[in-house]
């Protein structure tokens, strides 16, 4: 971790149906891996309605906290996609339809039934001032607004449009994570663990307990922005484990 500088974001998953249980999530696990691989630190998720204010509120929160805030949702065709108009009011600009994303869906749709409807124009439709993410994936593209990326709530569609934006977000380093898996109880080294810690700065320990087919034990995931840093520690916590008898595993 050093003295580098450390580039951080938030994410807002965007959408009713995700609050009511109906849809499960799939976007939080692959945006945060993807930032990783960025050099940027995912440290804040939230989950909002489909509703102009708490979704604007959240934007302009967050985008004064962090370098970089992604949405994820509610950029389709319907009524209730309200994403666009949401963080057009957070900025204080008004909606307009971006030509280059009306070219996009005119050729997207110049084949297929009904052309480009109404409904199929509000794809196009960005806050005033806004830049585009290829979306290669369905045609309608993503926005990006300041330091605000709109991405799909279809996870292959937020994917590809995080695969465009690959290498063009200023980060640091990724960080890297080993997991030491042992058979013991947490409490059972807790103050082992907070020990190793304390004499590896730059690395920190994260305990995650498990248990299957009748055993067990936790996943111990040593970070850190530094991978000789990362083993070092990782090495000295199996050593530890060993000599107070506990099983260790092969890492998880």
């Amino acid at each position: 971790m050093g003295n580098s500088r450390i580039w951080t974001a938030a994410l807002i998953v965007i959408g009713d149906e995700i609050l009511s249980g109906r849809t499960e999530d799939r976007n939080i696990a692959q945006v945060a891996r993807w930032l990783n691989r960025q050099g940027i630190r995912l440290l804040e998720v939230r989950v909002v309605p489909d509703q102009e204010q708490a979704i604007a509120s959240a934007v302009n929160t967050l985008r004064s906290l962090h370098d970089y805030v992604i949405t994820t949702g509610g950029i389709g065709p319907t009524h209730d996609d309200i994403t666009v108009d949401s963080i057009a009011a957070a900025f204080d600009v008004p909606v307009v339809v971006h030509p280059e994303a009306r070219r996009v869906l005119e050729d997207y749709y110049r084949d297929r039934p009904l052309g480009l409807t109404e409904a199929r124009l509000r794809m196009a439709r960005v806050p005033q001032g806004a830049e585009l993410i290829p979306n290669p994936t369905s045609g309608a593209p993503g926005v990006k607004m300041g330091n605000v990326y709109i991405l799909a709530g279809v996870p292959n569609i937020a994917a590809a449009m995080l695969e465009a934006l690959d290498g063009k977000l200023e980060g640091g380093r990724p960080m890297v994570s080993v997991t030491v898996r042992a058979h013991t109880a947490e409490s059972d080294v807790a103050a082992l663990l907070k020990q190793v810690q304390d004499e590896h700065p730059g690395v920190s320990i994260g305990s995650y307990p498990f248990y299957r087919q009748g055993n067990f034990g936790a996943d111990f995931v040593v970070r850190s922005d530094e991978e000789e840093l990362a083993n070092a520690c990782a090495n000295e916590l199996r050593r530890r484990l060993a000599d107070a008898h506990i099983e260790v595993a092969d890492e998880a």
